[in-house]
């Protein structure tokens, strides 16, 4: 008969140790959810400039893999056609691929440069490992139109092999220079990006 007691009294307390135990836990209080909140904040402003260096690096990237794309596309055809391939580079930022046959013209392809990248002469930015040239944006001794020759080399008007960079970049980002050399004798293209310490 005790026993039995002492289950109903225990049965008795049960509901409200547990009323207890879940207002304990049922919610935050408001110093709790202001101090998630305040580090949340911190982790996302530290995490701010680095979403921007991605994203500049990613665009700077994609720049450059464009003229290096189009570079070795205008080589690929001039071997493939049997043709000279004229390559020009228009104003701040357009690459423009050229068949030659005659006097005829056929146009090939046109790139444009995206998201602020241009040609241009990145400041405190040393030459690139080949040593082509950073004078000019686009820096081939002079001229800013080139041709690919049916055997695959780069030469000047004249058929000269030359060699020469294309420098890309956003005005006052140095994080974003980008490098394009073609050598001329085998008008092998390469791509270069800058870290801030080195070309890579």
């Amino acid at each position: 008969m005790t026993g039995h007691m002492g289950l109903a009294g225990h049965r008795d307390r049960c509901p409200q140790v547990r009323a207890r135990l879940y207002s304990r836990c049922a919610g935050f209080t408001l110093v709790e959810i202001a101090v998630v909140v305040g580090i949340m904040g911190i982790m996302m402003a530290m995490a701010v400039p680095s979403i921007n260096t991605a994203l500049i690096d990613a665009r700077a990237n994609g720049a450059m893999r464009a003229v290096q794309g189009q570079l070795r596309t205008a080589r690929d055809a001039a071997v493939s056609l049997r043709r000279v391939v004229e390559v020009q580079f228009v104003g701040a930022g357009e690459v423009r691929s050229t068949r030659l046959e005659g006097t005829t013209r056929t146009l090939l392809q046109t790139t444009f440069l995206e998201n602020g990248m241009q040609f241009q002469v990145n400041s405190g930015v040393p030459d690139t490992p080949d040593a082509f040239g950073n004078a000019r944006a686009v820096d081939f001794g002079g001229p800013t139109t080139i041709y690919f020759q049916p055997d695959g080399t780069l030469g000047d008007g004249t058929g000269l092999p030359i060699s020469g960079t294309v420098n890309l970049g956003v005005p006052t980002r140095a994080l974003s220079a980008r490098a394009v050399t073609v050598l001329g004798p085998t008008g092998r293209v390469q791509a270069y990006r800058w870290d801030s310490v080195a070309w890579r």
